[in-house]
Formats: C-alpha cells, sequence, structure tokens
C-alpha cells in the first residue's frame, strides 16, 4: 500500500514528457526512493512497536499483585520499644509497637506465656489500661511489666472464690448502717482528718502514684502509710513499729466507703482472711485513688 502511494504521488508530480528517457530515468529514480521511504516507514513502525511492549511490559510489572498478608499487621517502619516481661519468675523480652494498645501487649505475652489476656493482670505503674497506648501510659525502653496470673488449672484449684466472698461482704453491709457511723469507726474518724495526709480529688480517677500512700490512720489510730510493690505482687501496709507485706492474691476483698463530709476522702478494708474480722481498716484515703487500688490488688478477674 505505502509503495502504491508513492507511485501515485510521483507519478501525478511528474510531467508527461515525449522523450522515453526521461521517463524511464524517472522511474529509475522513484524505485530507487521507494525502499528508502518503506525502510523509514518500517523503522518507525518497530519503534513504535518496541515502546508499545516497553509499555505494555510496564504495566504487567506494576499490576503484579502485592504480597498477600497472613493476617497479622506488620510493624515494619513503626517506632519500636524494648521491654522486659516478668510472669511466674520468668523473664522475657519483647519489641512491641510504642503505638500498640495495651490489649495488644497483652496478645503478646499470651503468645510468650501461654497464659489468655482474659487471665493476665498487667502492672506498669498501677494497672495496665487496655485501651491507651505504650506511648500514653509512657512505657520506656528496658522497662519492666510485671504479669499477674494463673492457669485454668490453678484457678480451679480454689477452694473459695473471690466472688462468693465479696458477694457475702456486700449483703452484710446492705443490711448495716453506713460504716463511717458505726462506733469502732467513729472513735478513728472523730480524731478528723490528718494534717499531713495526701491531697484527695473528688470525682477524680488517678492511676497509683510513685511514693507511697502516707499521712492516714488505722483503726487503732496510729499512722499508716501504704506501698505497692508491683514486681513482688505484694502489699506493704508500713507503720511506726513494723511493715506487714502481704502478697495481693492473699486479699479476698477490698472494702470502700467516703467519708461523710468529706466524701472527698474514703475508709478503705482490705481483707485477709475468709471473715470480716480479719480486716485491716485504713482511714482518710484519698478518693481518687480508690479504684486504683481496688483493680490492683484485685484485678479485673478478680472473680477468680
Amino acid at each position: 500500500m505505502l509503495l502504491s502511494k508513492v507511485v501515485d504521488c510521483v507519478s501525478a508530480e511528474r510531467s508527461p514528457t515525449p522523450q522515453g528517457s526521461e521517463v524511464v530515468g524517472m522511474e529509475a529514480e522513484v524505485t530507487q526512493k521507494v525502499p528508502e521511504v518503506v525502510c523509514e516507514a518500517a523503522g518507525q513502525e518497530d519503534a513504535a512497536g518496541t515502546e508499545q511492549a516497553s509499555l505494555t511490559d510496564g504495566e504487567s510489572t506494576s499490576a503484579q499483585p502485592a504480597a498477600v498478608s497472613n493476617g497479622e499487621e506488620s510493624d515494619e517502619g513503626k517506632e519500636m520499644v524494648e521491654v522486659k516481661i516478668i510472669w511466674n519468675k520468668n523473664k522475657y523480652d519483647l519489641k512491641i509497637p510504642l503505638d500498640g494498645t495495651g490489649a495488644k501487649l497483652k496478645e503478646k505475652i499470651h503468645t510468650l506465656t501461654g497464659l489468655p489476656p482474659a487471665m493476665q493482670k498487667v502492672m506498669y505503674k498501677g494497672l495496665l489500661p487496655e485501651d491507651k497506648t505504650l506511648r500514653e501510659i509512657k512505657v520506656t525502653n528496658g522497662a519492666k511489666i510485671m504479669v499477674v496470673g494463673s492457669t485454668i488449672n490453678d484457678v480451679l484449684a480454689v477452694n473459695t472464690p473471690k466472688e462468693v466472698i465479696q458477694q457475702e461482704v456486700k449483703a452484710e453491709e446492705n443490711k448495716k448502717e453506713p460504716l463511717c457511723r458505726q462506733k469502732q469507726h467513729r472513735k478513728v474518724l472523730d480524731k478528723g482528718k490528718p494534717d499531713d495526709v495526701m491531697p484527695s480529688i473528688k470525682g477524680a480517677k488517678e492511676r497509683l502514684p510513685t511514693v507511697p500512700l502516707s499521712g492516714m490512720y488505722n483503726k487503732s489510730g496510729g499512722k499508716v502509710r501504704l506501698t505497692f510493690k508491683l514486681e513482688q505482687d505484694q502489699l506493704w501496709i508500713g507503720t511506726k513499729e513494723r511493715t506487714e507485706k502481704i502478697p495481693m492474691g492473699s486479699i479476698k476483698n477490698v472494702v470502700t466507703e467516703p467519708i461523710e463530709g468529706h466524701e472527698d476522702y474514703h475508709m478503705m478494708a482490705f481483707q485477709l482472711g475468709p471473715t470480716e474480722a480479719s480486716q485491716y481498716w485504713v482511714y482518710w484515703v484519698p478518693a481518687q485513688f480508690v479504684d486504683a487500688i481496688k483493680d490492683t490488688v484485685l484485678g479485673k478477674w478478680q472473680y477468680f
């Protein structure tokens, strides 16, 4: 087709002449030029084909499917923090995204220890919240995170579930007058608020402070301080005479009640045995720490 168009074009522009030699010469010239045009067109078609093939290859490359995920979120490119998990006298090194939540941390702990998240009490400066990130609770490299928890077999071996004891105590409390009006407590409360008691914030909820809670009274009216030793899973009750080191797992219940006229402070009892007779009373506990104390001592799985 291309050769035909070239011949037609040349024939149209050529003037007729009687001299046959000139016609023959022109036809020879056209014949010589046609292969050049054909070659140039063929070269353009080859170039276009090569460009199209290159484009096709590029599209093919970009259309390749991405690597298939195994269902787990990749930690690549995330800011990581290295912590040490301590559970049941065992230590585990763990690297986890700093923006991961407490719930994600529990899943990692489950992988390391086999302890289900629902059975874990994770502590870092108090009970670790599941909905906040490690960055928000200021976890740093090298931080020690305590994990307390029992396997199902250990739980089933417990003879007296804490839930039963707590329900019995609560039922008894409902039958009685407010604790702060009872004679045994009034003799302590009538002394008034201690001058050196820690400041309180009514209606607020805060995590346990890094220092002992001090300036409070015990049942005998003596000064008492509470120290939460999370690494040993112990509550230290200190007085002027001595310091009692109590495993948190042995505390059956925690009873609290606001003090009338001073609702920003509570009176609190730690039940150390199966009956109310074993309660250790502490007065003038700042209200903002009450929930943190109960969660730390009993944990979210306190019904076990």
